[in-house]
Parts: structure tokens; sequence; C-alpha cells
């Protein structure tokens, strides 16, 4: 769970994982109880986010609590009250870099902060600031969904057949599948070997080591 000393001197928790994995669902449980214990919080979301609200934070199960949207993370500095204890962003990997200098400023402002995200794009890259902002985290918890092909623990957001590549395509179940890595169909380093072997023009074939075998039978 998330450190303790975190409540007394401020600090960021992280948590992430795939689309589907309860995400804001966890964030909303820690902002419900900071709210029971009488604790002033804030909400913030990219105003990008507009699925299920143009404000309200909601989970997949229809949880929600009320949040304000920004454009960029300075507005998140910018409307933080001083009396603000706990300050809580959802889908946080949709904020630029700036997002690092914001939370690590509030944290050091004794404020306890609370991210959610995803870890990955469809791709199964770093999203956006989430590496970066899972390494400064004093707390990481890292959740899996379950895989819609096995039933088993998923940790990719696997986006449907789309003529759409953008990084940044918001969307539901109409867009996207949790998979577990077994069912996970798209590896960039897949299209990369696919674009060495044109280039080469004489690629014979890619053994179960990766390693890529020429007609001249020379490895790589």
């Amino acid at each position: 769970m998330y450190a303790s000393h975190a409540h007394a001197t401020g600090g960021i928790e992280v948590v992430c994982g795939p689309m589907f994995s309860g995400k804001t669902e966890e964030l909303i449980r820690r902002v419900t109880r900071a709210q029971i214990a009488r604790q002033k919080v804030q909400i913030f979301k990219p105003v990008i986010d507009d699925r299920y609200h143009k404000t309200n934070v909601v989970s997949h199960s229809s949880r929600h609590v009320e949040a304000e949207p920004v454009k960029d993370a300075v507005e998140i500095l910018q409307k933080v009250y001083d009396s603000t204890r706990i300050v809580a962003i959802d889908e946080v990997q949709f904020f630029d870099a700036t997002i690092i200098k914001v939370v690590s400023k509030l944290a050091r402002r004794g404020i306890r902060v609370i991210c959610a995200g995803l870890d990955q794009d469809f791709k199964s890259k770093p999203f956006g600031p989430m590496p970066e902002l899972l390494c400064i985290a004093d707390d990481v918890m890292k959740i899996q969904a379950i895989c819609t092909v096995c039933g088993a623990p998923a940790s990719k957001s696997y986006r449907l057949p789309s003529d759409n590549n953008k990084t940044v395509l918001v969307g539901e179940a109409d867009l996207y599948e949790a998979r577990c890595r077994a069912h996970f169909d798209y590896y960039e380093e897949d299209e990369d070997v696919k674009a060495f072997s044109i280039s080469l023009g004489g690629l014979k074939e890619v053994n179960s080591n990766g390693e890529v075998k020429l007609n001249n039978e020379n490895t790589i």
C-alpha cells in the first residue's frame, strides 16, 4: 500500500496499468477515504477525457467523483488551494512532461498527490510522462486487467483494428481491449524487423533466437 509518511509530509502515489484494470476505481477509493477523514481534496483530469462526463472522474463500473478538467499541468498548480491536503489526477498520461515538475512541487508543499494512468500505450511503449513519474513516485501500484481472449492477467491495452494510428485516441470498449502478453499481437520491434527485411531485400528468415539470417547465410 501507499507509504504512510506521504500523509504527513507529502508524497507522490501512482496507480497504473492497462485499460479496464481499475485504475480510476482505485483513485476514487483513496479519494473517498480521504474525504471520510475530512481532508480537503481536489481532483483534476485532462480536458481531453470526456468519455463518460465532462467534469466527473468516472470509473468503468460507473463510480464517480467530481473533478475539474484542466487543459495543461500548470493549470493544476494555479487552481490548488492553500487548504488542500490531497490532489488526485486521473488519466495523468495525457499531460506533457510538465506534470513531473507540478506533482513534485505539490509534494514538496506537503500535499499528497495521487495519480492514475496508463503506463503503456497501444503499442506497448511507455506512455507520455509515465516513465519519469513512476521513477519519482514514493509508491507505485501496478494493476492488471483480465485478458479478453483467455482470461489471464492482462498488462496490455490492445487497440482494435482502426485506420487511426495516433497514440492518443480516447475511447472505451469500442476501441480497446485488455490483453495478456501472449494475445497482444502488436509489437513495434516486429515492425522494425519487417522494415529491416524490406531494406535488405535478401532476408531469409528470423530464427527463434531473433537472429536475422540472410540469403548469403550471414547472421546479424
